[in-house]
């Protein structure tokens, strides 16, 4: 059924009556209900001035009547009246019906406009809108988490986060804060005298209050009034009574990103109560919602320009700052000044994100729980203004080398069988289908997954000793359709390479000449059988997960480019023979690649020559980076010793379709 016209388009508490058409024939507005009588056939309705009185009825079962006909009492006629705007007064509007015995039934309305909203179109204009949904052409607001800083360091990890607008604003500009808070609008309209026995209410879910927190501005300065009046404990919070015209201004942070059991949407309400009655409980009227969904945390791939490098104070460093031009942030070898708990793998204690609402943007570090000698690094030195934090933590406090973020890792956007991924798809290292050994732990991968814009592929990294997916692939930017090459690791590429080095005479040339590690000839011996068959069970685990990145990033061979690289088993796993060089530094189209000290052919490194021939075509520059003792000798290499904030996608995630 639909009516000959649309009701007006804004959110107003509408008095929609029906007048005799079936038993129970008057809703909403207060309205009591009108019982048909005895022997009534037909109708006719009509209003005061100030109303809109439509006729709903199915054209297949109802004939509407000509000229100053009657309409039939039909079960599938309604009569629906809207009043064209706010009522000055109580009851100013009257609508009536007649029956065909000439009996006049009626009723008084008023209206009070109710308008609950924010930035639901995603440009910037609060309006109103009661759903969220996803696209180019969605709708629905963006909440962002309150995780960075903006007030001064508690150096206390276990009761500073999350640092919320309470603590934060004390200590800034409120009109700074602000930015990173959503901002809500309640616009009421309405006739004199309806607070009388009426109350406004705003009001969210015990499930949604501890996620976000509301603040009501109780005028332009100073800080102290903004109230907290919403989440945590409160779950309601009555609006001041105002008659006429009245805008009352509220400010939303979240609390908490979206994860396992909470899908990231919340929802705030305002209800009109009708408290008329002192001797019955106050009853609802009308109720308008605005729905939030929290900004997920976004992770970003080589192929993103980089802002700021974190390095290590190794004898490498003077080299990566003569090649590139970025900022540095030097850390020592153990930041925290203790020498037994040296750490040099940072990029296996953390990760750079960032989360993205139309209002606001900032980066945000995801703190591993592997928690070694640089656990409090990024809280207490990277934690700040418009600078977030967040990390997770197993219950039972069980950390596996699979939980480094070396093991994480993120495509560049990719579109596999008509499915675009304009953010990538995350990539996380976990054990053999079945195998039952080492995964991340649960909390990380559930959080993870329950950001929805970056889907995870899982892959099979526990073949390594350490086992982390940077140590046999990366992704280089590329002058092609994807824009992009992955880069894996390769035993055979590399076997190959050095049987031809023997076809050509070079047979007596050997690895790490010139360095101070043992010296390897070249591969191709009878002596060094068990060093081919590591590489058969190597190979064979990097083809798997080969054909797992084709399948779920949409590849084909010419996107893949194999790095010759060899790795031995120790006992049941595996580790690099030499330094690992897919296990690189990307910085825009500069390539930190640790120094393989591969056989010297005609004065240079043959590993070096392969690769710059494989790389240099696509624009790129090979800068080798000897890292033996201060990152290969300790189990990392280059890429395991530096990290990198870069900026952020210029597609905004709402725009897609998980």
């Amino acid at each position: 059924m639909s009516p000959p016209s649309a009701p007006p388009p804004y959110n107003l508490l509408v008095a929609c009556c029906s007048l005799w058409p079936t038993q129970q024939c008057c809703q909403g507005g207060g309205g009591k209900p009108l019982s048909a009588p005895q022997g009534a056939e037909t109708f006719d309705v009509r209003g005061t001035s100030g109303l809109k009185v439509y006729v709903v009825y199915s054209p297949t079962l109802v004939t509407a009547p000509g000229g100053a006909g009657r309409w039939p009492l039909h079960s599938d006629v309604e009569v629906t009246v809207a009043l064209n705007g706010p009522s000055s007064t109580v009851n100013d509007n009257k609508v009536s019906g007649r029956r065909r015995d000439t009996r006049k039934r009626g009723q008084r309305l008023a209206l009070w406009a109710i308008s609950l909203e924010a930035d639901t179109s995603r440009n910037g204009v609060v309006e109103s809108n009661t759903k969220w949904t996803w696209g180019p052409n969605g709708e629905g607001a963006i909440l962002l988490v309150n995780c960075d800083r903006d007030g001064p360091s508690s150096g206390n990890m276990d009761n500073a986060y999350p640092y919320t607008f309470i603590q934060d604003v004390q200590h800034r500009e409120t009109v700074l804060y602000l930015q990173d808070l959503s901002l809500v609008l309640l616009n009421t309209h309405g006739p004199a005298g309806v607070f009388s026995t009426h109350k406004l209410v705003l009001h969210t879910s015990v499930f949604d209050a501890g996620k976000v927190r509301v603040f009501h501005a109780n005028g332009d300065s100073p800080p102290s009034n903004y109230e907290h009046v919403l989440g945590s404990d409160k779950l309601s919070y009555v609006v001041r009574s105002t008659d006429g015209r009245a805008q009352h201004t509220f400010y939303v942070e979240g609390l908490a990103f979206p994860d396992a059991g909470f899908k990231g949407l919340v929802s705030l309400h305002a209800t009109l109560l009708d408290q008329s009655s002192q001797n019955l409980p106050a009853t609802p009227v009308f109720t308008d919602t605005v729905v939030f969904r929290v900004a997920p945390w976004i992770m970003t791939p080589n192929t993103m320009k980089p802002l700021e490098l974190f390095v290590l104070t190794v004898k490498s460093k003077q080299s990566v700052r003569q090649s590139y031009r970025i900022h540095f942030y030097i850390l020592p070898f153990s930041w925290n000044g203790n020498a037994d708990a040296m750490d040099f793998h940072q990029q296996d204690e953390i990760e750079f994100g960032y989360v993205q609402a139309p209002h606001k943007s900032f980066p945000v570090v995801f703190d591993s729980p592997r928690n070694r000698g640089l656990k409090e690094f990024p809280f207490k030195k990277i934690l700040g203004p418009d600078f977030g934090y967040v990390t997770r933590e197993p219950r039972d406090g069980y950390v596996s080398g699979l939980d480094s973020f070396g093991n994480l890792d993120v495509s560049p956007p990719v579109t596999v069988k008509g499915k675009q991924y304009p953010l990538g798809r995350i990539l996380i290292g976990s054990s053999f289908p079945g195998s039952g050994n080492r995964r991340m732990a649960k909390v990380v991968r559930d959080f993870l997954y329950a950001q929805k814009v970056q889907p995870p592929v899982e892959l099979y990294s526990d073949w390594l000793t350490v086992g982390h997916v940077d140590e046999f692939l990366t992704f280089v930017p590329a002058p092609n359709r994807k824009g992009f090459r992955l880069l894996l690791a390769s035993p055979s590429a590399c076997l190959k390479l050095f049987k031809e080095k023997q076809r050509e005479g070079y047979g007596d040339a050997a690895l790490f000449e010139g360095e101070s590690g043992p010296v390897f000839s070249l591969p191709s011996q009878p002596a060094n059988t068990i060093l081919h068959g590591d590489s058969k069970y190597v190979q064979s685990c990097i083809d798997w997960n080969r054909n797992i990145l084709k399948r779920e990033l949409g590849l084909s061979e010419r996107d893949i480019i194999d790095i010759p690289q060899l790795f031995t088993l120790e006992g049941s796993t595996a580790m690099a023979l030499f330094p690992d060089m897919v296990n690189m530094l990307v910085l825009g189209k500069h390539l930190g690649i640790p120094k393989p000290f591969g056989p010297i052919i005609h004065g240079e490194c043959c590993l070096e020559s392969q690769v710059r021939s494989l790389l240099e075509p696509l624009g790129l520059t090979c800068d080798f980076i000897d890292d033996f003792f201060s990152y290969h000798v300790l189990s990392g290499e280059v890429h395991c010793g530096t990290n990198v904030c870069r900026e952020r996608f210029s597609f905004p995630w709402w725009n897609m379709i998980p």
